[in-house]
């Protein structure tokens, strides 16, 4: 019996190793981590997550150098979590939230 993908540690530098001296084993070992995490979901949520999985695949390929990659992925997740908080608080509320969050940026300067 295999243990869980939930039950292993992950090893943050072993990843890495392993990423930079054997980039076609990293990929394949964390396809087959992907999937075993999958597979221990209800299996009404397998086919959703795979879709999912695809989505993230295809634009870590469509973009070049895995910074730009990360970026993406984020502000694509950052605004899937916006408009769930928007329909929440339609449901709640009974209308969407017009307003955003926003900050003032500081620019950072080198030290001297």
């Amino acid at each position: 019996m295999q243990p869980r993908p939930q039950d292993q540690d992950f090893d943050f530098d072993a990843w890495m190793r392993l990423a930079r001296t054997d980039p076609e084993g990293f990929e394949a070992r964390r396809r087959q981590l992907i999937e075993a995490h999958i597979a221990a979901r209800p299996s009404e949520e397998q086919e959703r997550l795979r879709r999912l999985q695809w989505r993230i695949d295809r634009e870590i390929r469509r973009h070049g150098n895995p910074l730009g990659a990360c970026v993406h992925l984020y502000r694509w997740m950052f605004d899937s979590l916006a408009r769930q908080q928007q329909a929440l608080e339609t449901l709640l509320n009974g209308a969407p939230s017009t307003t955003r969050k926003t900050a003032r940026v500081i620019p950072l300067r080198p030290q001297r």
